[in-house]
């Protein structure tokens, strides 16, 4: 379970998990289990050299907003090709709780 700013955002038993060195595990979850009416697109976009070209999105929660906290890789490389489309949050930013069988990931 997602929540930012303590909104459930995201509900999913069917992650895919990431391992990346230096970083806690990521986990991609599929549109249909994301409030996808809560996420603003955004313009920042990222590259990175294992996974290509990510797009970002914000949450909106009442009149606040969550800056970037969400990603996604549209058409990743080959190599993590089970990712493509799938949303992933950044729970190191303020206000995100990422939560995996009821602990805090």
């Amino acid at each position: 379970m997602v929540r930012v700013k303590d909104v459930v955002v995201a509900t999913s038993s069917r992650p895919i998990v990431l391992t990346e060195t230096g970083c806690p595990p990521r986990y991609y979850l599929p549109s249909a289990d994301v409030k996808m009416d809560m996420l603003r697109s955004s313009t920042t976009t990222s590259h990175c050299p294992f996974k290509g070209d990510a797009a970002y999105w914000s949450v909106q929660i009442g009149d606040g907003v969550a800056e970037d906290v969400v990603w996604s890789y549209p058409e990743p490389f080959s190599r993590v090709e089970e990712i493509a489309g799938l949303l992933a949050f950044w729970a190191e930013k303020p206000g995100v709780t990422l939560e995996v069988n009821g602990q805090a990931a």
